[in-house]
Formats: C-alpha cells, sequence, structure tokens
C-alpha cells in the first residue's frame, strides 16, 4: 500500500476487511479527507512502493473542488482544427478526467475540437483519452456518455476520437460485478466496492452505470502506439507482466476481464494502479523497457497527477492557494516521457494537447 509522510510502521499492514467501513461522508468532506495532505498521499521522490504493494488504501486524496478557491473563465471556442490535404488528422490527448464533465467541455471547445454545442467539429482529427473517466470528480456517467458520442460523431467526419483502459475503469468494473466480494490482494483481503469508495466511487455514477457503459469499459485497449508515441495510461511497467507486444497486453487484459475472476480483475487493477516508475532514477531506463518491448520513441500518460511528479502540491495552509499550477504537459525521463494529468481534482488543470508539442 502507499506509505504516507508522518505514518508509522503500524500503517504499513495491508488493510483487513474491517479497515473497509468507509463512513458516508468520505466524498463529500474536504478539502483533505481523513486529515490527509495531498503531499503526504504518495511516496516521497526516494521512497519506493512497498514489495506487495496493494491499493487497500487511498491511492490519492479524494479532494472536494468546492473547498478550493475557483476561478470560473468562460471558454472562448477555438477555429476548428485545421484539417491536412491528405493524411491522417492531427493527433491529441487528454488526460484523466474524473468525472468533471463541464471541464472536460471546456477544454475541448478551447482546442477547437468540439463547437459551442459540444459537437465534434474537428474533422479527420484523431483524439485519445488515456483513461480514467469516472471517481472523484461528479459526472463520471456524464463524461463515458460525451466520449461515447463524440466516438461516432469523428468517425462519421473521417477521424476518430478513442479512449484506453485507465485503473479506475477497472476498479468500477470491478465494484459493478464484484461488490463486497472478498479478493486476495497479495497481502491481505479486501473488496472492490471498498476501494472504490476509498478512492472516490460516486453513488451517482453507479447508479445510472448501464450495461452498455459496463461493455464500452471491458472492450477498452490498455496500450496504443499512434505516430511513433506509445500511449498508456499508468507510469508504470507493470504492462510487461501481460504480453510482449501491443496486441499481447490488450489481449490478456480483454481476456481476464472475460474470465470474470475477481481475484485476477483485482491483480490487473493493483498492477495498474502502481506508478512513478518514471520518475526518480532509473526512470528513464524504466520508459526505455516499454519503447524496447512495444516500440515507439515516447511515452504519453496519465494516472499520476503532474504536481506529484513535480513534488508540487497545494499548501494546506495557505489562504491565498489555490491550488497546482498546472500550464500543460510534464517532458521528463531524459525527454522519454510526457505526462497528460494535470490534476483536475485537485483544482489544477485538465490538459488537451496535440502532439507532437510545440516545445
Amino acid at each position: 500500500m502507499t506509505q504516507g509522510a508522518g505514518q508509522g510502521p503500524e500503517a504499513e499492514r495491508t488493510a483487513t476487511l474491517r479497515d473497509f467501513r468507509v463512513p458516508a461522508y468520505v466524498h463529500e468532506t474536504g478539502p483533505y479527507v481523513g486529515g490527509v495532505h495531498p503531499g503526504n498521499a504518495v511516496p516521497a521522490a526516494d521512497e519506493a512502493y512497498p514489495e506487495g504493494y496493494t491499493p487497500t488504501q487511498r491511492d490519492l486524496p479524494v479532494i472536494n473542488r468546492g473547498d478550493t478557491l475557483q476561478v470560473p473563465v468562460e471558454p472562448v471556442p477555438a477555429a476548428p482544427v485545421p484539417q491536412p490535404a491528405t493524411g491522417p488528422g492531427p493527433l491529441y490527448v487528454v488526460g484523466d478526467v474524473h468525472g468533471y464533465l463541464d471541464e472536460l467541455v471546456a477544454a475541448l471547445q478551447e482546442q477547437g475540437l468540439i463547437d459551442a454545442a459540444g459537437q465534434w467539429c474537428a474533422g479527420t482529427t484523431r483524439l485519445w483519452f488515456l483513461g480514467d473517466f469516472t471517481d472523484r470528480g461528479p459526472d463520471g456517467i456524464g463524461v463515458i456518455d460525451l466520449v461515447m458520442r463524440l466516438s461516432a460523431e469523428a468517425a462519421a467526419a473521417g477521424g476518430y476520437c478513442k479512449a484506453l483502459m485507465g485503473n479506475h475503469e477497472l476498479l468500477l468494473l470491478g465494484a459493478k460485478r464484484f461488490g463486497d466480494t472478498p479478493v486476495n490482494s497479495g497481502a491481505g483481503t479486501a473488496t472492490f466496492q471498498a476501494a472504490w469508495l476509498l478512492n472516490g466511487g460516486q453513488k451517482t455514477d453507479m447508479d445510472r452505470l448501464q450495461d452498455h457503459h459496463l461493455q464500452w469499459m471491458a472492450r477498452l485497449d490498455a496500450v496504443e502506439m499512434v505516430d511513433g508515441y506509445l500511449l498508456v495510461h499508468s507510469d508504470t511497467t507493470a504492462y510487461l507482466d501481460y504480453g510482449d507486444s501491443i496486441e499481447a497486453v490488450n489481449d490478456t487484459v480483454r481476456e481476464t476481464l472475460t474470465r470474470n475472476n475477481a481475484d485476477e480483475v483485482w491483480d490487473l487493477f493493483r498492477k495498474f494502479t502502481k506508478r512513478f516508475s518514471f520518475r526518480d532514477e532509473g526512470g528513464a531506463d524504466a520508459v526505455r523497457s516499454l519503447l524496447d518491448t512495444y516500440g515507439g520513441t515516447r511515452v504519453v500518460h496519465g494516472h499520476s497527477p503532474i504536481p506529484y511528479l513535480l513534488g508540487e502540491v497545494g499548501s494546506e495552509d495557505s489562504e491565498e492557494d489555490t491550488g497546482p499550477a498546472v500550464e500543460g504537459p510534464h517532458v521528463y525521463a531524459d525527454g522519454l516521457a510526457i505526462a497528460m494529468d494535470g490534476g483536475v481534482t485537485m483544482a489544477g488543470k485538465l490538459l488537451v494537447r496535440q502532439l507532437p508539442l510545440d516545445i
């Protein structure tokens, strides 16, 4: 499990089922649930995940954006994306959305991908979402509905809108399929339902979840290659455990979900929840291990908010703090990795950017 700063050895044990009796207010209070400051919710730069890491505590804090000063900005819709005379359209990627539908719509409009009515207006443009559509934010199902609709509209216009499997898609699928069924977490017992609540599961999303949402999530690819960019959700080398080719990884993930075995799906979720493999010493080599296996020149990922990768999070004591200042993607690991999670759940920025980056 993730060990936060200031926690003693007792906190290193894996939680048991009784630890998962989460109060109803778990995602209504703020700004830091359980008094955990965001900066203490993940390992410091010189710490590693303990052996047998398992997400049986909150992986990142569930922050109520309403408790952070917000400055509403009306997006000015950009002109539609210029289209090439021949060949595929421009390539865009989207970081973690986590239920923030309004912020997503504003970001897509700002880039000229959808019009004022929320309809696809980008022609042959190719748009990739890097996963984590639900949890923590207010309208995860609304986000999925929008992405599904844009997928149809983009295809009709000669472009496409596609999405990757994130760890929160696995978490929501597991919570729906297995609920309170005990699973072997690797160092104790846990349940998907409890982990979902701990990591920002929203009752309104579960209530509105329908079969077509579940089928769509279960069919998502885990890894893709586009224009030399290796697209993944998580900044981890755990993908290597599932195959030595992109096709093999995607087939293995889908087959695991099809078998519907709670322990197997939990292990998949657990591995996709790991993070920071590219951040510290040896990070560039970790990226190269993926590129050498699957191809490509750079890895593009979401999952780990850029403020954590930079060691910059909002101050709990500052009255003037308005959240982390994230203006764009973070390029690191000797220039081999591009991080796209701007930290929208902590009043950061929901990133939608064209590749290659203009840097």
